[in-house]
């Protein structure tokens, strides 16, 4: 019998190192290189496997499986796909398990469904299926947490759809360390991958986060899934997004919006309408601006507040978007707009929670402030988008015949965006004008 080796991980990114060191080679990281022993194995798979022509594969095409949310089905990118990989994070309470369960639920009317948990009895999913009145008997459940048993009750239910619950309570008996360690998230979750793919199982696994909102363990689990998906739902909201941070069979960015009841979750089929409060729109300082969200555009209010500063400190806060960007909004507002800012706070929030990243926010939110600052409303019914330039030009976005359709169906009846986002041909519906200043797009709409 071969004998076990021994190597050195680092707890930190799962690197791998054949003596110990104070500090990890590759992170940097101190006191994080534990040992661990690797069983060598007599036994090779190496040759059970055969090579397949490029040929043989290219033509075969996979239905993809809905999983009864059309929410959940956008951010997968079209449905499940078979053999696919999925890791599901998220904070503590913020309805992991809970959409899984409902997500199995209905899968299991049409596939086979094994619902492995390592946190809970069986009784305890039982109620929670009570409680969100999920009345079927097709999914089978098991509770352990050896991940070489789920493997093979999966193999033996001839499963189509493996859900684990979760990833960090989950051991191999190869590896000699504790559930969530570095070696044991490396193994299960290799083990499970090579699992998917050979027998074309689909696969969910729900993954603990960190403090600071990442997958616990090493990065290298989330290059070994095929999606990544977060749940985010604020404190103060009824609602949860979805986001695919990745996604080999799909579009990266993708969000699904669910409202969380009594029964679970509910899908929102039109997330620009939570996002567009009609009380407050139209007021001085709010304007709607049209981001876009991996395959869709939204309609999100944006507010600004410029009030007299009480100190000689100024504050700029920024929630929703990048604080430097708002920094920067501010200097172009100041030297290509004549609003003399400097002596005043300015507070910029994106309504509902959303964090948007791309740079089409400029311009919705430098109208937002230029209204506040004077005072004005904004003109009813309009709508903008456009990122803004150091020398106050408003610059073209992507998508923008797609931003302004979505405007359309929304009801409104202006959009303002850059001179190189006007369609060629006439729009219908809806007034579009196209600017090429910063100046002419706060007169154009204020």
């Amino acid at each position: 019998m071969a004998k076990a080796k021994t190597a050195y991980v680092c707890s930190d990114c799962g690197a791998h190192s054949v003596k110990w060191a104070g500090q990890c080679p590759e992170c940097g990281v101190w006191n994080t290189l534990s040992e661990v022993r690797i069983s060598a194995s007599g036994d090779s798979a190496g040759g059970e496997l055969q090579p397949a022509s490029l040929g043989q594969v290219a033509g075969a095409s996979v239905d993809r499986i809905g999983c009864g949310f059309g929410e959940f089905d956008r951010v997968l990118g079209g449905g499940l796909l078979p053999g696919a990989v999925i890791l599901l994070g998220g904070d503590p309470g913020v309805g992991k398990s809970t959409l899984l369960q409902q997500v199995s639920a209905s899968l299991a009317d049409s596939v086979s469904v094994v619902y492995a948990t390592g946190e809970e009895s069986l009784r305890q999913v039982g109620e929670r299926a009570n409680r969100l009145n999920l009345a079927t008997t097709a999914m089978q459940l098991l509770a352990d947490t050896s991940i070489d048993n789920i493997i093979a009750q999966a193999a033996k239910a001839t499963a189509q759809v493996l859900i684990v619950d979760s990833i960090q309570t989950m051991s191999s008996d190869a590896v000699p360390s504790a559930p969530g360690s570095v070696a044991q998230l490396r193994d299960c979750v290799g083990r499970l991958v090579q699992f998917a793919k050979q027998n074309d199982v689909a696969v969910f696994l729900i993954g603990h986060v960190t403090k600071d909102g990442t997958i616990a363990g090493p990065r290298v689990v989330e290059h070994m899934v095929d999606t990544v998906l977060y749940i985010e739902r604020d404190a103060s909201s009824r609602y949860t997004l979805i986001r695919s941070v990745k996604n080999r069979f799909g579009a990266t960015g993708e969000m699904g919006v669910f409202a969380m009841q009594d029964i679970g979750f509910r899908e929102v089929n039109n997330p620009s309408a939570i996002f567009l409060p009609d009380e407050s729109t139209g007021e001085p300082g709010s304007t709607i601006a049209i981001p876009w969200e991996g395959s869709r555009a939204l309609l999100v209010e944006v507010q600004a507040l410029v009030a007299d500063s009480a100190s000689t400190h100024t504050r700029r806060l920024a929630t929703g978007m990048d604080s430097s960007r708002l920094a920067m909004l501010l200097a172009v507002l100041q030297r290509h707009a004549d609003l003399a800012l400097g002596a005043y706070d300015v507070f910029v929030n994106v309504v509902g929670g959303l964090r948007i990243t791309e740079t089409a926010i400029d311009l919705p939110a430098a109208l937002a402030i230029a209204s506040s600052y004077r005072n004005r409303r904004v003109v009813e019914g309009a709508v903008s988008f456009g990122e803004i330039g150091l020398a106050g030009e408003v610059r073209p976005v992507p998508y923008g015949e797609e931003r302004i359709e979505a405007a359309i169906r929304q009801g409104l009846s202006r959009v303002i965006c850059p001179e190189a986002n006007v369609p060629r041909r006439k729009v219908h519906g809806i007034e579009v004008t196209g600017v090429r200043r910063l100046r002419d797009a706060i007169e154009a709409i204020t």
